[in-house]
């Protein structure tokens, strides 16, 4: 498999046009991260010998995904500072290079908008996942 361009990964925010939902790609994004939360359940005993046991499959499985970079007044930021206002889920889609799509219902956690006196300004945004995570491979 070839190396992939970090600025084809992509962030994606859900519009509210109606069925079916269409997605706009959040503009000026410099840096984005998505991670898979697996929470671990310990599940050490007296007869487990003095080695940690896990119970597999036993946890919690979540998603982060956070993305920063240079504001441009496009549609999708927005939308996204809208989102952070209304403090409610909304569909988003991260886009892996190479591996596919996720899809999920996101809290909007955080979102920052920065900048300096003379430099451009900036934003900064991270999501929390609620409920199933779908993903489709390229």
């Amino acid at each position: 498999m070839a190396a992939q361009k970090g600025r084809n990964i992509l962030i994606k925010v859900g519009n509210d046009d109606g069925p079916p939902e269409t997605f706009d790609t959040l503009g000026g994004v410099r840096s984005r991260t998505m991670t898979i939360n697996n929470e671990v359940v310990d599940i050490t005993d007296s007869d487990s010998a003095g080695m940690r046991e896990i119970l597999d499959g036993g946890g919690i499985q979540s998603m982060s995904i956070s993305g920063s970079g240079v504001f441009k007044d496009d549609t999708a930021v927005n939308t996204l500072e809208g989102y952070a206002r209304a403090n409610g889920l909304q569909t988003y889609q991260f886009v892996a290079a190479g591996l596919g799509t996720y899809e999920a219902d996101f809290l909007c956690a955080s979102f920052e908008y920065a900048g300096e006196h003379n430099g451009e300004a900036s934003y900064a945004c991270s999501f929390e996942s609620s409920g199933a995570i779908s993903f489709t491979p390229l």
